[in-house]
């Protein structure tokens, strides 16, 4: 099922997320429709806040980079079949130094800045068999990666820009917030009128 994708300003996107357990309610299904919701956004990632639950859960596809040729063979070699679940996932360490790559994101949409991240992260995470993980991850699967993780933190790549960046960028941001945007996937909007 596609559920509405949260916009900016939605209180859920700022909140402290909490670890779940192998016995949440429907965790097969919540991850099921996150997977649909994403494809149906045509997104390479989803992180629960971003459908309206504050828990530490992200998911990231990285497939649509694998004829990315502005990626090394390599990083497109590894996104060609890079698809996983993430629960409780903790940051263990990010390191390297810091590259820009053009970000967006499915709750900003129309919004895309250079953001800059570290090249390689050491991530601690259960996947959704519950079993435990540390993994290392570099390129652009440790960015599609940052991203989420940073939802379940609480954080937007919006927070990354510079003040100037960010007030060029305040009223379209204002307007997502208000729904005042055309986008093809379905949204829930934070500030937009209801209609009587």
């Amino acid at each position: 099922m596609i559920l509405p994708i949260v916009a900016y300003g939605d209180p859920v996107l700022r909140k402290e997320t909490e670890d779940i357990s192998s016995d949440y309610p429907k965790l097969d299904e919540l991850i099921e429709n996150m997977f649909e919701t994403m494809y149906g956004a045509r997104g390479i990632g989803l992180a629960a806040p971003q459908i309206g639950l504050p828990i530490r859960l992200f998911i990231v596809d990285a497939t649509p980079f694998e004829d990315d040729e502005d990626l090394t063979e390599n990083e497109r070699e590894v996104a060609a079949t890079f698809k996983k679940v993430f629960i409780n996932a903790q940051m263990i360490e990010e390191v390297g130094d810091v590259w820009a790559f053009n970000e967006g994101c499915l709750s900003i949409p129309d919004v895309n800045e250079d953001i800059f991240r570290r090249p390689k992260i050491t991530m601690e995470y259960y996947d959704e068999n519950f079993e435990k993980h540390t993994q290392t991850f570099t390129g652009i699967v440790a960015r599609i990666i940052q991203h989420e993780y940073d939802h379940i933190e609480g954080v937007l790549f919006t927070d990354k820009l510079s003040p100037l960046k960010k007030r060029l960028i305040k009223k379209k941001l204002a307007n997502i917030s208000k729904g005042k945007i055309d986008i093809g996937y379905r949204m829930k909007f934070p500030m937009a009128k209801k209609k009587r």
